[in-house]
């Protein structure tokens, strides 16, 4: 029921949209809100509770050129997730376009990577997702990495980005999915959702990942 509801148009604006009304309040430098489940837990010294967020599952994947990538390897970086598959007759080429848009803009900056998920690991090996990346023209060693794990870290992966992402005989090339863009900070916790196939969402995207990075970069200062 989950990714079932999740695929139905307009959920991702709306839970978007309440998320930046909370964010508003505040008279401090705008920062995004972290989504997800929260567990709030009683101070043993006492003073305030103490709030623990969720964050994304671990995970071990390689990329297009054989490397490995994992969620430590992410410690401290900003990244950019999506979840696609190279036969996609669908949306991929479309959501992936959008990110090569974002990652024309905001690729260079120190501390952001992209990172998009096949969903279908049987198929897409290293080999192949190196000519997709080629063809979609992420430039070669650069830092979108186009990556693969195994067919139950992804899918858990994907309900921990907030994605919908199964497979589905009746859905075209087998998998059934939709086009979120999941925004992470360092600490692993998803800090926005946009929808690729809007272009007022990845407008939003734009707008609203200089936030991230300004706050990461400040974070590291303090450190």
């Amino acid at each position: 029921m989950f990714l079932k509801s999740l695929l139905r148009r307009g959920t991702l604006p709306l839970l978007a949209g309440a998320a930046l009304l909370l964010a508003g309040c505040q008279d401090e430098p705008r920062r995004l809100p972290i989504l997800g489940e929260r567990d709030v837990r009683a101070n043993p010294n006492g003073g305030p509770a103490d709030t623990i967020f969720a964050t994304v599952p671990a995970f071990r994947a390689h990329d297009q050129n054989g490397k490995l990538l994992t969620n430590q390897s992410l410690a401290g970086q900003v990244y950019l997730t999506d979840f696609f598959f190279a036969t996609c007759p669908g949306i991929c080429p479309k959501m992936n376009g959008e990110l090569l848009k974002v990652y024309q803009k905001f690729g260079q900056t120190p501390g952001l990577h992209f990172v998009s998920f096949t969903i279908d690991p049987d198929h897409d090996t290293t080999a192949v997702l190196h000519d997709y990346a080629q063809r979609l023209g992420a430039p070669a060693e650069a830092n979108w990495r186009f990556v693969r794990t195994s067919k139950d870290s992804v899918f858990a992966l994907a309900r921990g980005l907030f994605t919908a992402a199964m497979p589905d005989k009746a859905a075209p090339g087998g998998f059934a999915h939709n086009g979120t863009f999941a925004l992470v900070d360092g600490r692993g916790h998803v800090r926005g959702l946009y929808d690729s196939l809007d272009p007022k969402e990845v407008a939003r995207l734009q707008e609203e990942l200089p936030l991230l990075l300004a706050e990461a970069q400040e974070s590291r200062k303090k450190s």
